[in-house]
């Protein structure tokens, strides 16, 4: 017993009750049968029972069954009384349990980050993966494993390609980076030629979308719009000036922060039928484009933080992202100049990109592993703790279509969607 209660001392962490020598004694002689006469040797010491001291102690008797049935019951009791008062622990709880999403490891360097994602149409399981430090990853089983995939004529030269865009239609796919490049594929992928490109394109290529056969539509971050229905041997301008001058032209019109504009975009976004929204590279203002238009519109932003990201709904109406943490929806369907703020929990950290699933699903990602996620709209927004551990920036969801969708952020971190 002298043991039992030093281990009751040493044991701080769990909570438990010792009973003082007096409430001890009363709790042993209430519980023992009649008391028997104690047999020793003379040549022996006697054993006495315990006596009260300062400290909690008692002393061990080995000479009676009845003692040590009775010191049982000490312990059985006390043991019960002290684990009644040890909460449980709540049951662990899987993170995988908790998202829509998991996580998909990449063979490549940590520091790359992915900018762009796409599947051949006739083979969703075929798919090409881009990003910085001349990446191109491949799958072929949808997504859940890739490797790492060679073109050569796209490492004939000694540069570290940032591959921004990739586009498929049918078979043909087309990539475009900087440095200026731009590559075609005809077979799904198999191979890629290199198509020449002119040294005067003004701006580096940030976008490109295939339209049709040997069709495609390409974006310079300085506002230049091309389109080729030959393989990409020839390009058309589809606007007639730059957008600095569109500034120059328009700037007594009222547009707040043109005087500033450095002639870049920070990001551009296309609509299912065309029409395109880029955001000024300091975020002072946003520019749209119709098919059919001479140049781009410029825009007030309609609200007082700086603009970081615009992106199309699915029903037609715009998004847009503010520095700091805001979402705004535009009201109704077009192009306004009004929005509406909607309540998002980012934590303070910035959202970067919107992706919608459907007319009522989107995902929004941001620093810091954001996730967020509606199911009405865009009305409200609840946090995803999928990438809550994940010490990386989510900048860009796709939606290939409602079953398979994808997250990509730097230090090649990527998310698939499991639906």
């Amino acid at each position: 017993m002298a043991n039992l209660l030093q281990l009751c001392e040493c044991s701080s962490s769990n909570p438990m009750i010792l009973l003082k020598p007096s409430s001890l004694n009363s709790l042993l002689a209430s519980t023992s049968r009649p008391r028997q006469q104690y047999s020793y040797h003379p040549a022996q010491p006697r054993i006495s029972p315990p006596k009260p001291k300062p400290k909690a102690s008692l002393q061990q008797s080995s000479s009676s069954s009845s003692s040590s049935l009775n010191r049982r019951e000490f312990i059985s009791q006390t043991t019960a009384i002290s684990l009644s008062l040890v909460a449980a622990p709540p049951p662990a709880m899987s993170e995988d349990a908790l998202s829509e999403w998991e996580r998909v490891y990449l063979p490549i360097d940590p520091g790359v980050v992915l900018l762009d994602i796409a599947f051949v149409p006739e083979d969703l399981n075929h798919g090409f993966l881009l990003g910085t430090r001349q990446t191109i990853m491949e799958t072929k089983d949808g997504g859940n494993t890739w490797a790492p995939r060679s073109i050569p004529s796209a490492e004939d030269e000694d540069f570290n390609y940032r591959f921004n865009s990739i586009s498929f239609k049918g078979k043909e796919g087309w990539i475009v980076g900087k440095p200026a490049i731009l590559l075609y594929t005809s077979d799904a992928g198999e191979s890629w030629e290199r198509i020449p490109l002119s040294s005067q394109l003004p701006g580096d290529m940030v976008y490109i979308k295939a339209t049709g056969d040997k069709s495609a539509e390409m974006v310079t971050d300085e506002g230049a719009i091309y389109v080729t229905s030959n393989r990409g041997y020839n390009w058309r301008a589809a606007v007639q000036e730059t957008v600095s001058a569109t500034l120059n032209r328009t700037v007594s019109s009222g547009i707040s922060g043109a005087s500033y504009y450095t002639g870049t975009f920070n990001a551009v976004n296309r609509s299912p039928d065309g029409r395109y929204v880029a955001v000024s590279s300091r975020g002072n203002f946003y520019l749209t484009w119709e098919p059919g238009q001479p140049f781009w519109q410029p825009h007030n932003r309609a609200v007082a933080r700086r603009i970081q990201n615009m992106g199309w709904r699915a029903d037609g109406g715009l998004w847009l992202l503010v520095r700091g943490g805001g979402l705004y929806l535009s009201k109704g369907s077009g192009i306004t100049e009004e929005f509406e703020e909607v309540p998002v929990q980012s934590r303070g950290f910035g959202i970067l990109d919107v992706g919608y699933r459907s007319e009522e699903e989107a995902w929004a990602a941001g620093g810091s592993g954001i996730l967020l996620r509606t199911t009405n709209g865009g009305k409200t927004w609840n946090r995803d703790k999928a990438a809550d551990n994940i010490a990386a920036n989510l900048y860009s969801v796709k939606f290939i279509n409602d079953k398979k969708g994808f997250v990509l952020g730097n230090d090649g971190v990527l998310l698939r969607y499991l639906g």
